[in-house]
């Protein structure tokens, strides 16, 4: 079933959402080389608690931290370590944050010191994917508009979309319904209504889009071992157009 949000839910959620934005905003001085993902992980878990809100996804089916933190060919769900990173990498942060019982759920792809030219153009197109997705999250569209549109484009620009992880409603819970594909045919699947809520986030590959799942049963990576991007919002289906309530 899909729970349709009121005016004053988008609202709490829109709060929640500038706390997140303004969480990715402050880790990001925190990602150069020589830095760690578990210190991002240390970060994030007391910008929150200063901020009144917590980690929604630590304790989530068994997850264990505040954030996700995948790295270079690790295309989502990386554990937070103390491996440093270096020049060349790049670094995927995710998290779900609960804010007085309001959830909003954003991720996002750091490059790390100076990184090659085919991975900027990565960056670039997975973030150029994520606006064209959400250009389509219209009142009357449909689902398939969405995954449409990214997946025209990035494999316009010589990549692929991941098959295996989609978008999702959020509210109170981290995953409702509807599912948000990154691929697919326009004009295709449920209507889009005002009210609804829910993630794109499209996962966007160097190489092929088929991952494996690793020994810890939640990170999963290319199965190529080549680069995956990601940029993340939550929006909101408004009478006006979509309301990103993940920035700030």
């Amino acid at each position: 079933m899909i729970v349709l949000k009121s005016d004053r839910e988008i609202k709490a959620m829109r709060e929640s959402g500038k706390i997140l934005a303004s969480c990715h905003k402050e880790l990001a001085k925190l990602i150069i080389p020589g830095a760690t993902t578990w210190e991002i992980e240390e970060f994030v878990t007391e910008y929150l608690k200063e901020h009144g809100a917590t980690p929604e996804q630590k304790g989530y089916k068994g997850y264990e931290y505040a954030t996700c933190a995948s790295i270079n060919e690790e295309i989502c769900h990386g554990f937070p370590r103390k491996t440093p990173l270096k020049s060349g990498d790049i670094v995927t942060i995710d998290m779900v944050v609960n804010f007085k019982g309001a959830l909003s759920d954003s991720a996002w792809t750091y490059k790390v010191g100076e990184v090659s030219e085919e991975t900027e153009r990565l960056l670039k197109v997975t973030e150029e994917c994520l606006y064209k997705g959400i250009e389509q999250a219209v009142a009357g569209h449909r689902i398939g508009d969405i995954g449409h549109a990214i997946q025209t484009y990035a494999e316009s620009n010589g990549f692929s979309v991941v098959r295996d992880f989609i978008g999702h409603g959020i509210g109170t819970v981290i995953h409702e319904k509807p599912e948000v594909p990154h691929y697919g045919l326009p004009n295709r699947g449920l209507r889009l209504k005002e009210g609804m809520v829910f993630t794109i986030e499209p996962m966007i590959n160097a190489g092929t889009y088929q991952s494996v799942r690793d020994a810890n049963g939640w990170t999963a990576s290319t199965a190529d071992g080549k680069y995956s991007a990601q940029y993340e919002h939550t929006i909101a289906i408004m009478k006006d157009g979509p309301l990103i309530l993940t920035q700030q």
